[in-house]
């Protein structure tokens, strides 16, 4: 800092409005930032890197709290990065998404009748693109509106030219590695939407249904026959075998023999499997390869016939039955139905609370379904995964977090990525005339009359590249050469397995890539520790150093928001009504690795509170001159001085320490209670004395209370950046908090007789106070007081503070105290003699002493109880019977002592 004499002139406070309203600020001073280019990041740089790509929203999204939470986290480490020295890339972008958006414009066609087949796939896949042009991307304001420093001129979207162009190009290397085949396989299957959805896509709900129990076989008790339960009869038109366990003895005699399908009339075996649970139910279960998951299995293993029986819209096929064209729900009444008549059912409709899975975009049940698709072979790809995070080129944070992604990882299955949509990155597989198959990469064409794949990837296959992707790969770029690999992955924990496995699985893939092996292997900056780059040139490069996976936000309650229980939070509600600056402080302050967090308004009220307070202590300071400049000699310092400028170097080694380990709650803690508990409530209030005084030692106070506000506003300003902006703006003559310096340690040792000295005032005050209350006197009442023992306390220095804090004035000659308070410090006993005649309430004050004395009598007789314990006492360590001694000896003195009062008082 340099040094700055006070300017007579100016009142900094004027810089400021008479109250925060961060509505009439935000808005500006972001555009402010943004067009002075303070986020933009500059390739050609020499300050060290630091990278965060930020997760894409659905480019259908709003913002939404846990949006809120991601961009927040994001923010305060791009911004205290910037402010450390780093050349800070947070790069924005947009998720094409690919069910959600096509399902979006469907919608609006069906308005006029109209379907996309009306249209064609070209045609329509330009409306998709009108779309996204007027409509998509509402997200991106409401980024603005949360303060979010990314650097808007890198903006992406994962249809792009250039992310297409990665697509294909990771499409095609893994189909040439064999890596990317083509195979019948079971899916999670919409009949609503046509197509096949991915796990994350599926949310499980336990719903009532109805277990029936069916009887295969013979409906003569003395012929063969077995009974199977289930839930979704309908199915039983595809079974291909009755399974029951090896060991039980019950159907040893049936094991490969054969049933007759009660409907269609098939053979079907009886076969032995340890999957079967013999304590469940008869025993024995229906297998239908074609429509679940563990029969899927199972018909593996058994080399079963895997009929399929629906359509993609979920009606019945190909049985030769009656129920051919049906619903599939319309076919499970029907079947059973039939099934009764025949005396087939042995148990009708017993209620069965079972889970289900149901699409998170169309609400529908999904359908268990065997389809044709595309798949990747995940099993080299998941290794690698694993690896980083084994050899520590990944660090995940939590590091609780990493047996669960290891029991991800190690026990992967293929990845269904084709999807039966027309809006997304079409598979670049060609078929010719002769059933030739080729894959096409972005630099080919295929042969006149192939026809391509009508299938498109699934989303998570292009934001699986989106680390690398998005700064120019597969070409070599100045953006990857200098930020590649990213220092951090910012995301939740939900979907540590969706999409940060197959980021890590992509970028191990292509980690041997000279475009991007050549890319820098110094420090990226990560969590604060100056280590090696990801692998380096060295082995297979990750795309980030580390992971850090917060919590899912709860309501107040503890409960998971959602639309069906109606507690959700709009994050732009909160802004609007408190400012971004207390949304954003309440979820930092709410984050902590791996923890969920729980919001509710009375969370926000007090961020808000927060806010404000910062906003009236700055102004405070300013109004009496507070500034930056170069520090007095510390000699020539208070003990005050000394002790807030030591505790502001506690509180920013506690806070470095914190956002390094990325424990935003902890930091957020630290500067809530020093700045309110600490700066606002006690040193600005001593300074009050110190500024009444003339000369040096008001001078030194401005300057000591300038560093002090100087530094936390600078701390505090990447999670609050608005507010903070605002007053470091007024106090100093800095360009803006958004490139001023971090601070840096002090290198001054603490002064520990100070820091006493201020805790031994804080008792003598807060007890005094504590009397006060008891009496009944109103805050700013004054009483007339004697502080006898300030000199012994090595507190005659602050006098005139107890006093001001305390509301006492110097005694007149009429003095005659009417009340005495001993309060014990490190030091001496401090003895205050007030005269509180006239203005203490003596009913009052035998009340407390009374309640003071059946106290200190209770302490008194359990001490006594305890030495006069002989069983007690041969057990009892040394220590601990000192301990109660002393503790008998302190209560016997306050008896005498309140005794004596309450005496004194009888006669009044």
């Amino acid at each position: 800092m340099t040094s700055a004499a006070p300017d007579k002139t100016r009142n900094r406070a004027d810089a400021l409005p008479k109250s925060w309203n961060p509505g009439e600020v935000e808005a500006s001073m972001y555009e402010r930032w943004v067009a002075a280019g303070y986020f933009a990041a500059d390739a050609t740089s020499d300050k060290p890197p630091y990278s965060i790509v930020l997760p894409p929203p659905n480019v259908t999204g709003n913002l939404h709290m846990g949006h809120a939470l991601d961009h927040t986290i994001m923010d305060a480490l791009t911004r205290r990065k910037r402010m450390q020295g780093y050349e800070v890339l947070w790069l924005p972008g947009m998720d094409h998404a690919g069910i959600a958006t096509q399902t979006i414009v469907e919608k609006q066609l069906a308005v006029d009748g109209k379907t996309k087949e009306d249209f064609g796939r070209e045609l329509f896949i330009d409306k998709v693109w009108d779309w996204k042009r007027e409509s998509g991307g509402a997200i991106q304001w409401q980024m603005r509106a949360l303060g979010d420093g990314v650097d808007w001129s890198r903006d992406r979207f994962t249809m792009d030219d250039g992310l297409s162009q990665a697509v294909q190009t990771i499409f095609k290397r893994l189909y040439d590695a064999g890596l990317i085949y083509r195979a019948e396989r079971l899916v999670n299957w919409s009949p609503a939407l046509r197509t096949a959805i991915s796990d994350i896509e599926v949310n499980f709900q336990e719903i009532p249904g109805e277990l029936v129990s069916l009887r295969y076989g013979s409906l003569d008790d003395n012929e063969p026959h077995v009974i199977v339960a289930t839930t979704r009869v309908e199915t039983m038109l595809g079974d291909t075998a009755v399974a029951v366990h090896p060991d039980d003895p019950r159907y040893q005699a049936l094991i490969g023999t054969t049933l007759e399908h009660p409907i269609t009339g098939r053979q079907i075996p009886i076969i032995a499997d340890d999957y079967v649970d013999p304590e469940f139910g008869s025993g024995a279960v229906k297998i239908t390869p074609a429509h679940d998951p563990n029969d899927f299995e199972m018909g593996l293993r058994h080399n079963l016939p895997m009929p399929n029986i629906m359509d993609e819209r979920g009606r019945i096929i190909d049985t030769g039955t009656e129920f051919d064209g049906m619903d599939r729900f319309e076919a499970r009444v029907a079947v059973r139905e039939r099934l009764a008549a025949e005396g087939r059912v042995v148990a009708e409709k017993r209620p069965y609370l079972h889970s289900v899975g149901h699409s998170e975009r169309s609400g529908e049940p999904i359908e268990p379904r065997l389809s044709m698709q595309w798949w990747v072979k995940v099993e080299s790809l998941a290794k690698a995964a694993g690896d980083a995070v084994r050899n520590g080129d990944t660090v995940i944070h939590p590091a609780s977090s990493e047996p669960r992604w290891f029991d991800w990882v190690d026990n992967m299955h293929d990845w269904c990525i084709s999807r039966q949509l027309w809006w997304g990155h079409r598979i670049p597989i060609w078929y010719g005339p002769e059933g030739e198959v080729i894959c096409v990469g972005p630099d080919e064409t295929a042969p006149e009359g192939y026809v391509q794949d009508p299938d498109v990837l699934d989303t998570w296959f292009s934001s699986g590249l989106w680390p690398f992707s998005t700064m120019g790969w597969p070409d070599a770029t100045a953006e990857l050469e200098k930020f590649y690999p990213t220092s951090v992955l910012v995301t939740g924990y939900d979907i540590l397995f969706f999409w940060v496995a197959r980021m890590m699985m992509f970028g191990t893939f292509v980690g041997d890539d000279p475009v991007l092996t050549a890319s820098r292997s110094d420090s990226v900056g990560g969590g604060g520790r100056a280590t090696g780059g990801p692998a380096g040139k060295e082995g297979h490069q990750v795309p980030f150093k580390d992971v850090f996976l917060h919590g899912l936000i709860r309501d107040q309650y503890g409960k998971k928001m959602s639309k069906s229980r109606g507690n959700g939070i709009d994050p732009l509600a909160w802004i609007n009504e408190y400012g971004a600056d207390a949304l954003r402080f309440t979820l930092a302050r709410g984050a902590h690795p791996g923890g969920d967090l729980s919001v509710g308004e009375q969370h926000a009220l007090a961020s808000r509170s927060f806010v404000t307070k910062l906003f009236n202590a700055t102004k405070f300071a300013l109004m009496n001159g507070a500034r930056t400049g170069d520090l007095p000699d510390r000699a020539q310092l208070t003990d005050a001085d000394r002790w807030i400028l030591d505790r502001l170097e506690e509180v920013r080694v506690e806070v470095d320490s914190a956002l390094d380990g990325y424990e935003f709650g902890k930091a957020c803690e630290a500067l809530y209670h020093f700045a309110w508990d600490e700066l606002c409530d006690w040193y600005l209030e001593l300074t009050k004395v110190q500024f009444a005084e003339e000369g040096a030692r008001a001078e030194a106070t401005q300057v000591v209370l300038g560093t002090v506000l100087d530094a936390v506003l600078r701390l505090l300003h990447p999670v609050i950046p608005f507010v903070t902006e605002s007053l470091w703006q007024a106090l100093t003559d800095g360009e803006s908090l958004v490139i001023a310096a971090w601070p840096q340690a002090s290198g001054v040792p603490a002064d520990q007789v100070s820091a006493q000295r201020i805790s031994d005032t804080q008792r003598l005050i807060t007890e005094i106070r504590r009397f006060r209350g008891d009496q009944g006197l109103a805050d700013k009442q004054k009483v007339a007081a004697k502080l006898i023992g300030l000199d012994t306390a090595g507190l005659t220095a602050l006098h005139d503070s107890v006093a001001n804090l305390a509301r006492l004035t110097e005694p007149g000659d009429e003095f005659a105290a009417t009340a005495t308070v001993e309060v014990r410090l490190s030091g001496a006993t401090v003895t205050v003699e007030l005269d509180t005649s006239g203005a203490v309430d003596l009913d009052a004050e035998r009340r407390r002493l009374e309640k003071d004395l059946a106290a200190a009598e209770k302490e008194l007789a359990g001490t006594a109880a305890k030495l006069g314990n002989e069983a007690f006492l041969a057990k009892a360590p040394e220590p601990v019977v000192a301990k109660i001694k002393d503790r008998q000896e302190v209560a016997a003195a306050e008896v005498a002592r309140i005794g004596a009062r309450l005496a004194e008082l009888s006669g009044k």
